[in-house]
């Protein structure tokens, strides 16, 4: 590499704050995004199924949705050797 180079990569290392805040509200607005479009999914699957016609308790809905998770969860917290 070249001093040229290296001048370059330096240079380009170097990031503002107004750069840097960008990005994160770039992130922040795709995490919305997908958290919208997550919510979508599950209440087409909820209305779907009838449960919004259900007197379901909030405490038993979120028992049931730790269960889910943790049945389909890859990253170690689920239960494991269980299979779908």
């Amino acid at each position: 590499m070249n001093a040229d180079q290296r001048g370059t990569t330096t240079m380009r290392a170097k990031t503002t704050l107004s750069e840097i805040d960008a990005q994160i509200e770039k992130l922040r607005e795709k995490r919305r995004a997908l958290l919208a479009k997550a919510n979508e999914r599950f209440a087409r699957a909820a209305a779907k199924a009838g449960l919004a016609e259900l007197e379901i308790p909030d405490a038993d809905l979120d028992a049931i949705f730790e269960e889910i998770a943790a049945r389909y969860r890859t990253d170690g917290k689920g239960p494991s050797g269980t299979s779908a």
